[in-house]
């Protein structure tokens, strides 16, 4: 009889015994994060001071839900990110699952946002409320990644609390590896808005 577990229950313990997966030790793996980044402009860095005062705003008065970090935080980046623009299209709440070969489970999983590029998935985005630590989010982000149908190429995600923020890369090849990224915080008196933009941008462009 097969049994369905839903990703959000799924550890990384479980991913590395199941699936194989492993944490690349070699820095040189995830360089997209910190190398040749495109500059902000000051344009673009009034918009996400503007962007992190309305969040701080809102945490005021929690509880601060999947749906408004998702409004207040991601639509921005998305959009000055370039994704809501060809060649990329955007799509939510997709339903996968992700089969082990040789056992009866099945891992069953919504991706809150996958943008894709000619059937290729490119970044795939979860995001939790605010008081949602990221080391629950990224198993569950892996998950997803894992079940990109095309190992050709790798494949990117973001995790993010609406405060936090953290990437992911994934390669799924003769055996899948993951790198993580620096988490960035909106705690701190930096707007670290400014570099999550400048990795979007660069895996914008990289993707494209």
């Amino acid at each position: 009889m097969v049994q369905f577990i839903q990703a959000q229950n799924v550890g990384l313990a479980y991913l590395e015994e199941r699936f194989s997966l492993q944490l690349a030790e070699d820095e040189a793996f995830f360089t997209e994060w910190f190398e040749n980044l495109p500059e902000i402009t000051d344009l673009e860095k009034q918009y996400l001071d503007r962007v992190k005062t309305n969040f701080l705003r809102l945490v005021k008065r929690p509880p601060i839900l999947e749906n408004a970090v998702k409004m207040v935080i991601l639509s921005p980046l998305l959009d000055l990110a370039g994704f809501y623009h060809d060649p990329f299209f955007i799509t939510t709440e997709k339903s996968i699952e992700l089969a082990l070969e040789d056992e009866e489970e099945i891992v069953r999983g919504r991706i809150e946002i996958l943008i894709i590029q000619e059937q290729l998935w490119l970044l795939v985005i979860e995001s939790k409320r605010a008081s949602f630590s990221l080391l629950e989010a990224i198993p569950q982000a892996l998950v997803y990644m894992l079940a990109n149908p095309n190992h050709e190429k790798p494949v990117f995600g973001c995790v993010t609390s609406g405060e936090d923020f953290q990437f992911i890369k994934l390669i799924n090849q003769d055996k899948p590896e993951y790198a993580l990224s620096n988490k960035f915080t909106l705690s701190k008196r930096d707007n670290e808005l400014y570099q999550v933009l400048s990795i979007l941008k660069n895996l914008s462009q990289i993707l494209s």
